[in-house]
């Protein structure tokens, strides 16, 4: 994409990094006259930023090398370098992903060079923010102008890194979500591994069945050690929204119930989106091979869901992450039909119709074609 016709020679790759959880990509390019930075999905380059111009700066944009589907030289007003600066020496460079995984932070020698968060959107004219931009331009916005909110997530995220990447950090932080699970839920018995050897790791905890209780609760541990994608953007006060955990209430084999976190556990990680209450997902794969059986296509979460017939549902709140509370999402597997009622109506209209339908929250093994 970048490539163009003579003179303009191929861009030579000065990092290639991928972000934690693998659902992006950032890569950093010099083609002798700039460098600027990337920032990829799955299949294309969805954000950007001008780094540097490694020669006199123009007086306005060179729309031959925007044309050619080069980076641009930056306007010598635009730019603290207007004569140019050395080309950047990539032993210095340094990718540091945000918490999220959405957004990620230049480092050159340990010193913030540019950001590129998750919402810069190349669709909407947003691009990432550089040191050495002056102002707000089409290429890049000014790091310095923004850095009193960009500072400290930056500083965060290094810190996030440096915890997660600890074994007494998470060893911590399981202990304490176990231990709330069983203060809520009583004793636990089958622990599996939710993520497959991969990020976030993710376990999946087993409460069986207890007195006044005759199904078992599944619940994730680790989701909630960090915070989900896009939410800040959706929503004023991310903070109450940003970190959860799911369960499922169920009297299927714990076994085979607990393959439902396989495919949910990571999604929002991996698909760079986020869950909250009311919200409903598709099941990508053949219903026939969905992990709850019974013909569903996807799953409606819901935070309360006792406007559903059922047993009293557990109360799991009251556990909090770096000041943040942590919600529980129960699963309640749907139809592709029901989930696109929730989708067009609410997922309140969904829920009444369901329990009209005497559908309950508990996951049962299936008797018949269900809605």
């Amino acid at each position: 994409m970048r490539s163009g016709p003579e003179p303009y020679p191929q861009p030579a790759t000065l990092l290639d990094s991928v972000s934690p959880y693998g659902s992006r990509r950032l890569t950093v390019e010099f083609d002798g006259t700039t460098t600027a930075a990337y920032l990829h999905d799955q299949t294309s380059v969805i954000a950007a930023t001008w780094i540097a111009n490694h020669v006199r700066a123009p007086r306005t944009s060179d729309q031959g090398r925007i044309n050619a589907g080069q980076a641009p030289l930056m306007p010598a007003v635009r730019t603290r370098h207007p004569r140019g600066r050395p080309p950047l020496d990539p032993d210095t460079l340094q990718a540091l992903w945000f918490e999220e995984g959405d957004g990620v932070a230049l480092l050159e020698r340990g010193t913030l060079l540019a950001v590129i968060p998750g919402w810069s959107d190349m669709t909407r004219g947003i691009p990432g923010y550089s040191r050495d931009v002056i102002g707000q331009t089409p290429f890049g916005w000014s790091l310095d102008d923004a850095i009193e909110g960009l500072g400290p997530r930056v500083e965060g995220a290094g810190q996030f890194w440096h915890w997660r990447n600890s074994l007494a950090g998470w060893g911590r932080f399981q202990q304490a979500a176990l231990a709330h699970l069983t203060s809520r839920l009583g004793p636990g018995a089958h622990y599996w591994d939710g993520a497959q050897g991969g990020r976030p790791a993710i376990g999946i905890s087993e409460r069986p069945p207890a007195p006044g209780r005759p199904f078992t609760v599944l619940s994730t541990v680790g989701m909630s050690a960090q915070r989900m994608p896009a939410v800040e953007q959706v929503l004023d006060d991310p903070a109450g929204y940003s970190r959860v955990e799911l369960a499922v209430a169920t009297t299927l084999p714990s076994g085979v119930a607990a393959l439902v976190f396989l495919w949910l556990a990571g999604y929002p990680w991996r698909e760079v989106t986020w869950f909250g209450p009311g919200h409903s997902v598709r099941w990508s794969d053949r219903s026939s091979n969905f992990p709850l059986g019974g013909g569903y296509e996807g799953v409606l979460l819901l935070e309360d869901p006792s406007g559903l017939p059922g047993p009293p549902v557990p109360d799991l709140s009251g556990f909090s992450v770096e000041g943040d509370p942590v919600r529980w999402l129960w699963i309640i597997p749907i139809s592709e039909r029901s989930r696109l009622i929730a989708k067009e109506h609410g997922s309140a209209t969904l829920v009444g119709q369901l329990a009209a339908e005497r559908r309950g929250w508990i996951v049962n093994p299936p008797a018949a074609a269900l809605r």
